[in-house]
């Protein structure tokens, strides 16, 4: 029976790139794996037939042989796709199982991570990611503001220009692993992958190194930063800066800048989410007989309260819009005035003589604690009875 057009199996058009071939055989891979068709003979051999296109197509070297040959580009080879076509699962059945289980469960396991780190057949890890501790004010937090930091960190050499390699030298292509990053050693149905010992999985290997870098590829350097710190951030939000952490080890991508917020006590609110909270305290006379009180906001101005007659501490007013802005939105919380009734000390002559006329002559001036007293006194005598 002829052999159907790999392109065709993986139902692409001939040409196609590596993304392309590789959302392709993954669809196909799910779709067909025995584990998800178990029993199921046809969809087993769909699974083969999808395994060895892809082998091959995956392979530069494979594609383009069988681009320009066809089938017959493999048919005299040991490791042939004619070979391997009646021999089951053999050591290349193998490999592109050990890609589709990384590529569709790495992400839970870890091993996307750890093939992204390594570099696989190009070798340059990427640079860590760095963080940084800032302390801002509230009066910041509510305005926003653009502060400038400095950063110790790796950044890419000049000299070499992040490669590693001695100014015109170059890195060569590891023979250990022929640039792979990776060895396989096959053990019975599975096969094991690990980085390469002598390139250290990067597939490249450095005769002649730099001298700025000693072959990293990177030099220790402080960097001045511009940080944008948005209105509303509240206590330990978090600031992603792309690609301004530590350099890739010889050309590697760089890693992020995560800039972690604390933002100090106030002397005067406490915040709660997006409204504000101010305890104010107000004499005994103006708790009595009502009046008006300025009162501090984020803003730096002042905003009229007017308090009733007979007002008692913990009594809140409330300021709508008057609180800290809503982080990315254009709504703002609100701040409650809370009004704490002072008793007044160090009192003269005058002045308590006044209160003990006042005190002489009150009459249901204190209604809550004469309602005390009084279930206090008839609590007391049904003990006494």
């Amino acid at each position: 029976m002829a052999k159907r057009d790999y392109y065709e199996v993986l139902g692409v058009q001939r040409g196609a790139d590596e993304k392309a071939l590789k959302a392709a055989y993954r669809n196909h891979a799910k779709k067909f794996h025995p584990d998800a068709n178990p029993g199921d003979k046809a969809s087993e051999a769909k699974f083969k037939e999808i395994s060895e296109a892809y082998d091959v197509l995956k392979d530069p070297q494979k594609k383009a042989a069988y681009d320009r040959f066809g089938h017959q580009a493999f048919e005299n080879g040991s490791g042939g796709a004619r070979g391997r076509a009646g021999a089951g699962f053999g050591p290349e059945f193998n490999s592109s199982m050990s890609d589709i289980f990384e590529d569709l469960f790495g992400d839970f396991m870890g091993g996307g991570g750890q093939r992204s780190q390594r570099g696989r057949g190009g070798g340059a890890a990427r640079g860590a990611d760095l963080r940084y501790n800032m302390e801002i004010s509230l009066t910041e937090a509510y305005s926003g503001k653009t502060a400038q930091i400095r950063v110790p960190t790796s950044v890419s050499c000049e000299t070499c220009k992040g490669s590693g390699a001695k100014p015109g030298s170059s890195p060569k292509t590891c023979q250990t692993c022929k640039g792979a990053g990776a060895i396989r050693s096959q053990s019975g149905f599975f096969t094991v992958e690990r980085a390469c010992p002598t390139c250290q999985g990067r597939g490249q290997v450095i005769s002649d190194p730099c001298g700025s870098c000693g072959g990293q590829g990177r030099v220790t350097k402080e960097r001045n930063l511009s940080v944008n710190i948005p209105q509303g951030v509240e206590d330990g939000t978090r600031i992603r800066l792309a690609n301004e952490g530590e350099a890739g080890l010889r050309g590697g991508p760089t890693g992020d800048l995560y800039i972690f917020l604390t933002v100090r006590p106030h002397e005067f609110f406490q915040r709660d989410g997006a409204d504000l909270f101010c305890k104010v305290p107000i004499s005994m006379a103006v708790a009595s007989l009502g009046g008006e009180i300025e009162v501090p906001t984020i803003d730096g101005k002042k905003a009229r309260v007017t308090i009733q007659e007979g007002a008692q501490t913990g009594k809140q007013f409330r300021l709508k819009g008057k609180g800290m802005p809503v982080l990315r939105s254009a709504q703002a919380g609100d701040m409650y005035i809370q009004v704490n009734v002072e008793t007044p000390v160090n009192l003269s002559r005058r002045q308590r003589e006044i209160l003990k006329e006042f005190s002489a002559e009150a009459r249901n001036n204190s209604p809550e604690s004469e309602g005390f007293f009084a279930k206090a006194k008839a609590f007391w005598d049904g003990f006494g009875s």
